[in-house]
Order: structure tokens, then C-alpha cells, then sequence
């Protein structure tokens, strides 16, 4: 008669394993990125002006359904959620800047990090001034090269909206497939939105 395995410790067992293959996410010290061009570091304090130039553009803001801020004041919360995301390892968060100047110029990250699935989605936003010079797709390979090589992850995806055809070219240069559009799954302002999922396998991953 073949060996019954008692429910319980089946379920032990899956446990177990499951826990042995989750990702440990600690951001502690936080890690700055450099690449010729640019520094990301952790966004402060000192950058809530640019903070609420990015948050309260009706033009920035048009592919994401978040309320714009609508003081300087409010930017002050938003980097504590931020910091307190860090400190979970829930995500991780860095200002854009050139090399030898620390004003912040945008933003980029990565968010929603999912340890048990090696995966994590990926962001970034810049002032209009710097967009249309590489730089975002500079910032998306320094977190590439982070989340693959430095947090282990399998894969990352970018979440944006269908008609964000600047953001659309920055992930299709940086390597990301398309792999769904998912329509009306998303309700802002009374509107029912599409999204566009694109990701990236680390094996699939051209430094």
C-alpha cells in the first residue's frame, strides 16, 4: 500500500519551502547608483519643490492615475511613504541627478517588490526639460543591473497606460515585452482606464 504523507506535515513541508525560497529585501545602507551620466540617490527633504513639480503637472501626471498635489506642504508626506516603503523593504525609491549637481530631475523605482515571486514593478518620472535625452532609459538599466544582479530578482514589469508612447519606447529599448492590455481594469475620476504590462526575465536581460 503506498505511504500516506499526514496532511499537516505536508502542509509544514510547503511551508517551509516556500519560505527558503523568498528573496531577503533590506535596503540598509541605502544604495546610490552611478552610471557615467548620473547619480540616483535617496530622495530628502530638500527636494519637495521638485517633488511637487513633478506631482502637480496635469502634463506629468497624465499617464498616472494618482491625485496631483496640490501644495509644496504635501510633498512633505509623500517622502515619508516613501521612506517608510523603504524601510519595510516594500520597494525603494531614488531621486534622478547629474553628476555634480544634486538637484533632483526626476524620479525612478522600484515598487511592489514581490520576494516570494522574485519579482518587482519598476517606475520613473522626469521633469520635462531632461525627457527625450535618455536619460530615463539611462535610470532603467542602472535599476535593472540592481534589481537582477544586487536583489536577485527573476523578472520586473512596467505598468503604464497605452497611449504613454515616450515610457512605451523607453522599456522597448531597455528590453521589456509586451505581454498584455488589459482593458478598463483600472477606475480614476470616474473613468475606467487600460493598462499595458510590459516585462523582463533576467535571463532575457542584455547589459
Amino acid at each position: 500500500m503506498p505511504h500516506q504523507r499526514d496532511p499537516g506535515n505536508f502542509l509544514i513541508l510547503l511551508i517551509v519551502n516556500t519560505y527558503h525560497d523568498m528573496l531577503t529585501i533590506n535596503f540598509h545602507p541605502f544604495p546610490e547608483l552611478m552610471s557615467d551620466r548620473l547619480l540616483l540617490r535617496r530622495i530628502t527633504n530638500e527636494d519637495v519643490a521638485e517633488i511637487f513639480a513633478l506631482r502637480s503637472s496635469p502634463e506629468l501626471m497624465r499617464y498616472i492615475p494618482r491625485p496631483l498635489i496640490a501644495t509644496v506642504e504635501e510633498a512633505g508626506p509623500y517622502i515619508t511613504r516613501a521612506d517608510n516603503m523603504i524601510a519595510a523593504g516594500e520597494g525603494i525609491e531614488w531621486a534622478i541627478t547629474i553628476k555634480g549637481n544634486r538637484r533632483l530631475i526626476g524620479k525612478a523605482g522600484l515598487y511592489r517588490i514581490q520576494p516570494a515571486n522574485h519579482r518587482s514593478e519598476l517606475g520613473y518620472m522626469l521633469l520635462p526639460e531632461y525627457q527625450g535625452k535618455g536619460v530615463a532609459t539611462e535610470a532603467v538599466k542602472l535599476m535593472l543591473d540592481f534589481g537582477f544582479d544586487r536583489l536577485n530578482l527573476h523578472s520586473m514589469e512596467a505598468v503604464i497606460d497605452p497611449g504613454n508612447i515616450a515610457s512605451e519606447r523607453v522599456l522597448q529599448k531597455s528590453g521589456f515585452v509586451k505581454e498584455a492590455h488589459i482593458k478598463e481594469n483600472e477606475l480614476f475620476n470616474g473613468v475606467y482606464l487600460d493598462t499595458v504590462i510590459y516585462s523582463l526575465l533576467k535571463r532575457n536581460y542584455k547589459k
